[in-house]
């Protein structure tokens, strides 16, 4: 190169690999391909180029000379270079779609459940995946009356907007039927309706809880083809409540139960969507008999604990990446103090 050595064409961040990287690759393995450089030209503008080099040695083994074939790669750079522009715009377009699913699932799903005297609440909520979409599970606990309260949960078939959609319409719908009728099986029913004249070809799944308190405290349930609740009794024992009614949204007479229980100091209902009992691993489901068998084992615990052991063992179960959203709602009738 005359008077000047290939390194002095570079740019200082680059003379820094050469010696660093380039020339210690060239001694031990007497080659290099496609190495990186800018080259300072002489106007002092930079341009990109490949490398390619080969150590010439004499009989010895001595380098005397090293041939390099020297491409402009200006093209390539600016190829990568939009590689990486795109890349960072899905990343961001990504983390935009991740925000606003987590904005609109929380205008569905309320925050915390409301106190309410002489019932411990607790809900807990978690979306499929890495929750960038929006998802068909909700929850609402509201009040009816005096001393009456409802609880309602449920499963929009699909994700996304269309599923947040018909998830809105059922959530606010239970609202403004529960201010017509008490009983559960007339709610589901009247959400029916409004589904079918909707006209969505999504259906839902929904259990709907009336709990009435006094001196006794008594739950009626109603299921449209939902998951029944689960009693933990105080001593552990678990039981079904109520009947599986039909699917909602799908036929315009659906077959609606309702069943009355009284609830005792100490036990509790759990609510849950089948993002639990479904939780999968491999073939394997988490299933209906592990999860009765978690709760047996949290028998006198609170609502919060309830909660937060359930949602834990389906992530657990599916190595914390869920398949489908996980919704539970537990209630509980705390003992005298």
């Amino acid at each position: 190169m005359g008077d000047r050595r290939f390194e002095q064409l570079l740019t200082p961040g680059g003379r820094i690999f050469h010696e660093t990287h380039y020339a210690p690759l060239l001694r031990m393995q007497g080659s290099a391909r496609e190495i990186a450089f800018d080259i300072v030209c002489a106007d002092g503008s930079r341009l990109p180029v490949l490398v390619n080099a080969i150590l010439k040695r004499d009989e010895h083994g001595e380098a005397v000379a090293v041939r390099a074939a020297i491409f402009d790669a200006t093209e390539r750079r600016e190829y990568e270079r939009e590689l990486l522009r795109a890349r960072d715009a899905a990343e961001a377009a990504a983390a935009r779609a991740r925000e606003l699913a987590a904005t609109l699932q929380a205008s569905l799903i309320p925050p915390d459940p409301p106190t309410i005297e002489g019932l411990d609440v607790a809900a807990g909520y978690r979306p499929a995946g890495l929750g960038d979409e929006v998802g068909g599970d909700f929850y609402d606990v509201f009040a009816t009356g005096p001393n009456d309260w409802a609880v309602v949960l449920g499963d929009v078939c699909g994700k996304g907007a269309g599923a947040a959609t018909v998830t809105a319409l059922a959530r606010y719908t239970v609202r403004a039927a529960a201010a017509r009728s008490r009983r559960p099986r007339t709610v589901l029913g009247l959400l029916n309706d409004a589904l079918i004249r909707q006209g969505s070809e999504r259906f839902c799944t929904v259990v709907y809880a009336r709990f009435r308190l006094g001196e006794r405290t008594r739950i009626t349930v109603g299921s449209g083809g939902h998951w029944l609740p689960l009693l933990v009794g105080a001593d552990g024992a678990i039981r079904e409540i109520g009947r599986t009614g039909t699917v909602l949204g799908v036929v315009d007479d659906p077959r609606l139960d309702d069943s009355t229980v009284e609830l005792a100091a100490g036990e509790a209902v759990v609510f849950f969507t089948d993002g639990v009992v479904e939780a999968r691993r491999g073939i394997d489901l988490f299933g209906h008999e592990r999860l009765q068998s978690l709760l047996a084992t949290m028998a006198g615990r609170s609502a919060s604990d309830v909660t937060t052991a359930v949602v834990d063992a389906a992530l657990e179960f599916q190595e914390g990446l869920p398949v489908d959203d996980i919704a539970v709602v537990v209630v509980r009738v705390p003992p005298p103090e």
